[in-house]
């Protein structure tokens, strides 16, 4: 089980990295893709890559609940998954009602709930960090 936990750990850093860091900014760098566009797209991929998300977290739980875990793995395994809720319970609304608007026209500020949401990424990327390798050496 402790091998599941730490290629789950692995693998939901990966698409972290790959969507929140690289894919979410490069989107409206090509050619054609507006604003509107971008913000479909974004809706999509990151409802899709919360939803792979929850199914890796509830992997890393299990395994670290089955056993072998360090202090250090179980605590950023907690801080990982509480970044998780934080963003899909209480980040993604305000970034769903801000981009119904600006998908309905409205022109405006950039949401602050962006800057939060990104600050979560950051926090869960380090955690994730901090419990793969932390899995990994209890495991030896």
């Amino acid at each position: 089980m402790q091998v599941a936990g730490i290629a789950a750990t692995f693998v939901w850093l990966g698409m972290v990295l790959a969507i929140s860091f690289l894919e979410a900014p490069l989107k409206f760098r090509a050619p054609g893709v507006t604003l509107q566009i971008g913000l479909g797209i974004g809706r999509l991929v990151f409802r899709a890559l919360n939803i792979c998300e929850v199914l890796l977290a509830v992997t890393v739980v299990v395994a670290v609940w089955a056993g072998g875990a360090g202090t250090l793995g179980v605590a950023a395994v907690a801080v990982a998954v509480v970044m998780l809720a934080v963003q899909i319970v209480a980040v993604r609304p305000a970034l769903t009602r801000r981009s119904d608007q600006v998908l309905a026209g409205a022109d405006g500020p950039r949401s602050h709930a962006h800057v939060v949401y990104v600050g979560l990424e950051v926090v869960k990327v380090i955690a994730l960090v901090a419990a793969g390798f932390a899995l990994a050496a209890s495991a030896s």
